[in-house]
């Protein structure tokens, strides 16, 4: 069985600066990878070259496919990105920007059919937002806005989601929200999740698999236990930490210096 995701060897470069160097990464069906490591590491490179928006060298492949060889419509059938900073047209309502999840599976001619219309209601329904489907998604608040992306990422029905630091600008109240509902939807619909995470807590709660990044290579690659150590993140992130081992998953905690 092919893996949703695999990456041999890939190297990234952006503008004369290699920011990933030989990075191997396969992620079963159904697995939630944890994509770790300081500010600079080359954690949205790395999502950004499996999703085929930047140039890479090396092998990838996206459920059996190419991505810098697929014609992105294709691609978008069976991958979908949730970026960090999305960008909302103006006047778009909650609905209209949940539907752009599905223009990868329109017929010619950009035309809607009952199947399109019936997985944007579902869509709209499961994650709470049919209350919200005719207000200006511009004008929502940041949880809600999160909650929209990520259903039209959902609309999109794909095999792969990636996730870009989903939860940097919400409050905990939102972030436990936002990734509590990728854990459901990754469970109901077998989806395989590769996400890049800032928080090492969260990182360590959601993930099955952390990998860390570090000056673009990958450094450690294992559960949260094996991965999210002390000396490990001291040597990596510069950081006193403490690591509490809990039911759900290791809990990172900052250390002061006088303590």
């Amino acid at each position: 069985m092919t893996a949703p995701v695999e990456c041999r060897g890939v190297c990234v470069d952006r503008g004369g600066v290699q920011v990933l160097t030989d990075v191997d990464l396969v992620v079963e069906p159904g697995d939630w990878v944890a994509v770790v490591g300081p500010n600079g590491a080359g954690k949205t490179s790395l999502l950004h070259a499996v999703a085929g928006l930047i140039p890479a060298t090396g092998s990838l492949s996206v459920c059996g496919l190419d991505p810098g060889r697929t014609s992105r419509r294709r691609i978008a059938r069976v991958l979908a990105l949730m970026p960090q900073r999305p960008v909302v047209p103006e006047g778009i309502t909650v609905r209209e920007l949940v539907a752009l999840g599905r223009t990868p599976h329109l017929r010619r001619f950009g035309t809607e059919t009952a199947s399109d219309r019936d997985a944007v209601e579902r869509t709209l329904d499961r994650l709470d937002l049919l209350g919200l489907a005719e207000r200006p998604a511009a004008g929502l608040s940041g949880g809600e806005l999160q909650r929209v992306v990520l259903g039209r990422a959902l609309a999109q029905q794909p095999q792969v989601l990636l996730l870009d630091e989903p939860t940097s600008a919400l409050d905990i109240g939102h972030q436990q929200s936002v990734l509590d509902l990728v854990h459901r939807m990754r469970l109901q619909d077998e989806l395989t999740v590769v996400a890049a995470m800032h928080d090492l807590t969260l990182a360590g709660q959601y993930g099955r698999r952390v990998v860390l990044l570090h000056q673009g290579r990958v450094v450690a690659d294992a559960s949260p236990t094996e991965v999210l150590q002390p000396a490990r993140l001291a040597e990596v992130y510069g950081a006193r930490v403490e690591v509490l081992e809990r039911d759900g998953g290791p809990a990172v905690l900052p250390v002061r210096a006088d303590r």
